[in-house]
């Protein structure tokens, strides 16, 4: 019968002090305005069947995005203000410069889009990916309670900061090249997100962690 592992492990803990005082003293990752360059569109269409790990790229390229719940093969779906999610390709290069071995979906996005800095633009603003679904920015960047491997290895993990959520506001199907148009510039508000979300991530982005 193996041996249990004893619960305080020096070495792992040594192990977990430096990877610590590593991320302390990182530069943080960060995307630079002038890396994105267009046409805008989807380069990856990524889900998972379980919530808290890396989504997988769909294997024929397409999938069906229902309206007001999500795309129909992924675990983050339902009735809530983050139904699908975003992550440039630039933003996933940026972390590679920083000698992560990451690719499209590793860091939990259901879309991996080129050419479009949606970090641009205001809460509110609605996007038509593809020729059918129409998509709200509900949410940009995200408060993580617990530090991943990435922030870890890197020093930092740029989905918190670079990530943004949408609501579906109309369904329908979307696939690898589709094109990405800005069809309705936001005020900075979404009706779909709750106060205490939006209070979450300005208070950690006063406090400096996002």
């Amino acid at each position: 019968m193996p041996q249990a592992h004893p619960i305080n492990n020096p070495i792992i803990d040594a192990a977990k002090r430096e990877l610590a005082d590593r991320a302390r003293t990182a530069a943080p990752l960060r995307t630079a305005n002038d890396a994105y360059n267009g046409p805008a569109r989807i380069v990856s269409i990524n889900t998972s069947e379980h919530k808290g790990t890396r989504k997988s790229p769909v294997a024929d390229g397409r999938d069906t995005v229902i309206e007001q719940f999500g795309l129909a093969t992924d675990a983050h779906a339902g009735h809530w203000h983050r139904q699908v999610s975003f992550l440039a390709a630039e933003s996933i290069q940026t972390a590679q410069a920083r000698g992560l071995d990451v690719h499209e979906g590793d860091f939990g996005e259901n879309f991996t889009t080129r050419g479009i800095n949606l970090l641009s633009l205001p809460l509110g603003t609605q996007l038509k990916l593809g020729s059918e679904v129409l998509v709200e920015i509900s949410q940009i960047g995200k408060v993580c309670h617990t530090r991943c491997a990435i922030y870890y290895l890197a020093g930092d993990c740029i989905f918190p900061h670079e990530g943004v959520f949408g609501v579906v506001l109309k369904g329908g199907e979307v696939h690898i090249g589709d094109d990405i148009q800005v069809v309705k510039l936001g005020d900075g508000a979404c009706s779909f997100t709750p106060a205490e979300a939006l209070e979450e991530i300005e208070q950690a982005r006063q406090e400096g962690t996002l």
